[in-house]
């Protein structure tokens, strides 16, 4: 199965609700590679790739620069099911664009599973049917906070995660106000997105006993690895690295005595794709540590791709991928049903996605 062809191009999506973080403005709109790749057989991958350059550095020029034409011209000829190799080619000829990789690389992935007439999820080796996702609030005030949180409910979502890393205390009042509306009808997980210190970290940990918060998410500076190492083993439990965590020597880095969080958040657009989310999960599960899988503003291209990846592994816990219900339109249908809040591929080839007409 050879490939004969490789189209890149950009799709500019609007976001239906515009949203912050901590650590970057209002954000509204957002752009994705879009990759397709033909084969001899008469099949076609697709892939998309959505850059951070606030969390990996790499920028639309840089994901641009790796998905030309001239820069691909590697891939014509090359057997699919090869894919290993391929892989690994792909790390080695794009280090530094880890989404543009993994645009490619489930692609890639999508074919060999589509030539296999089989789920990628299956072709990987499924472990979970499906899991419960989380929906994000954003940083916003209290009123749109708890307004989204009943619309959420109202659509049987089953968990939210929250956007904070302002201030600790309008941060904590806050959860108190959305814990009194919801009760115990969702689960709640907050992301301060590094806005935290160590010592803010354990007093939020201690001011919030009572709110049942499932963990956090990145509470601490990316680079801040010995702080986080230095945590209270309990509190350590309840963290979930994500930007700490780009590709396996962080891994390795972050669970060397002593470790410096439980949880794991992987995202194909920080670790560069399907290939190389697959090497963190199998050092996760080999090392105890509990996997979460999360997203940008993505498509239901990448988010089918990273829900795939996930359910194939023993050592997923959660799901954060909520990042194509933010996308005003999108170029595609399928990929999986999300039915009271719990995710699950369809049974269908590869992606299982379909271009829309």
């Amino acid at each position: 199965m050879k490939i004969i062809s490789v189209q890149t191009r950009f799709e500019h999506f609007e976001l239906v609700r515009p949203y912050a973080i901590s650590f970057r403005a209002t954000q509204d709109s957002v752009e994705n590679a879009i990759v397709e790749i033909r084969t001899d057989n008469r099949l076609c991958g697709y892939g998309a790739g959505s850059p951070e350059h606030f969390v990996t550095g790499e920028t639309r020029e840089d994901t641009a620069a790796a998905l030309t034409e001239e820069s691909l011209s590697w891939l014509i000829g090359q057997d699919v099911t090869e894919l290993p190799r391929l892989c690994r080619e792909l790390a080695t000829r794009y280090p530094h664009a880890p989404a543009a990789r993994a645009a490619v690389d489930m692609a890639l992935y999508d074919l060999l599973a589509t030539s296999l007439d089989t789920p990628l999820a299956d072709m990987l080796g499924r472990a979970h049917d499906g899991l419960p996702t989380s929906i994000t609030i954003g940083i916003k005030s209290l009123e749109e906070t708890l307004e989204e949180a009943d619309e959420y409910l109202g659509r049987g979502f089953k968990i939210l995660k929250v956007k904070l890393g302002e201030a600790l205390d309008s941060d904590i009042e806050k959860l108190v106000k959305l814990r009194e509306r919801i009760g115990d009808k969702m689960l709640i997980r907050v992301d301060p997105n590094q806005g935290y210190s160590a010592d803010d970290v354990i007093a939020f940990c201690d001011r919030t006993r009572q709110l049942d918060i499932e963990f956090l998410e990145q509470p601490m500076a990316q680079k801040d690895v010995t702080a986080m190492k230095a945590l209270p083993e309990d509190i350590k439990d309840l963290v979930a690295a994500d930007e700490t965590l780009l590709r396996e020597t962080d891994a390795i880095e972050l669970i060397a005595p002593p470790r410096a969080c439980g949880i794991f958040n992987i995202k194909l657009m920080k670790c560069g794709g399907v290939w190389s989310g697959g090497r963190i999960a199998n050092i996760a599960e080999a090392s105890g540590i509990s996997l979460m899988w999360g997203c940008m503003d993505e498509s239901i291209i990448s988010i089918s791709a990273a829900l795939h990846a996930a359910l194939a592994s023993p050592a997923t816990r959660y799901l954060d991928l909520d990042g194509s219900l933010d996308l005003a339109r999108d170029l595609v249908s399928g990929g999986f049903i999300i039915e009271d809040g719990v995710m699950r591929t369809l049974d269908a080839p590869g992606l299982g996605v379909k271009p829309l007409t």
